[in-house]
């Protein structure tokens, strides 16, 4: 017998911002298909092994997937807002390249600029796992 996943309590302010988190998410993955495909792949850094375009186009699929997630499966936001914080982790690399390799995009047009957009990745970690109370419920 199947058994259910029981749902995590939270509060208004959380559920609000895990999904309105969720649709920025959203719009950030559709962004890398559509209107800022070459904007992103300035952050894609010349270590990874595959076709930059590739890579933008599957950072936008994985993206709008963790979007989609956080606005829909509640009772998976734990798991949810801990694979956000990986994926916010994992990508952040991108941005030191566009850092080190002083690589314009999204208006980020001096070294500056690129370091203080460094400063909001772990807010967008620290978002992510608050929104989905994946802190109170570490076990």
């Amino acid at each position: 017998m199947a058994t259910r996943t029981p749902a995590v309590r939270s509060t208004r302010p959380r559920t609000i911002v895990r999904i309105l988190f969720g649709a920025m998410l959203t719009w950030a993955g559709i962004s890398h298909l559509t209107v800022a495909r070459e904007e992103f792949q300035a952050q894609v850094p010349k270590f990874v092994p595959l076709p930059t375009d590739a890579t933008v186009i599957a950072s936008g699929v994985v993206e709008i997937s963790l979007g989609a997630a956080l606005m829909l499966l509640a009772r998976r936001q734990v798991t949810v807002g801990w694979v956000v914080a990986v994926f916010f982790l994992a990508v952040f690399p991108g941005n030191i390249a566009q850092w080190m390799h002083h690589r314009d995009g999204f208006g980020l047009d001096t070294d500056t600029k690129r370091f203080v957009r460094l400063l909001f990745q772990p807010v967008l970690i620290a978002v992510s796992l608050w929104a989905t109370n994946a802190l109170r419920t570490r076990r």
